[in-house]
């Protein structure tokens, strides 16, 4: 890629690139387009380069409680800062306004 190339790239991105950045990432741009290429071609030749992956296979697995509903509600009630009778009290993320 050309210089101009990665500086419009930059622009697009609003990226402030310095002209040590701009050089390095023109090296670094084509070094990953060369290996997608390289994959690219991989992927289109018929011949097999890699493993195949086996047919998936559905596991089941019966559903089962492995724990008391609640046990664990204490210890962590007991670990948070703030709490609100069997809730957790956290700060107010959203902003109802937006």
């Amino acid at each position: 890629m050309t210089k101009e190339e990665i500086e419009h790239l930059a622009r697009l991105s609003r990226i402030a690139l310095s002209p040590a950045e701009t050089v390095s990432f023109q090296s670094e741009i084509t070094s990953i387009l060369d290996y997608v290429s390289v994959v690219n071609a991989m992927a289109a030749d018929e011949t097999p380069h890699a493993p195949t992956v086996p047919e998936h296979i559905n596991i089941f697995r019966a559903d089962e409680v492995t724990n008391e509903p609640g046990s664990n509600t204490e210890v962590l009630l007991a670990a948070m800062p703030e709490t609100h009778g069997r809730f957790m009290k956290v700060k107010k993320i959203l902003n109802q306004n937006d």
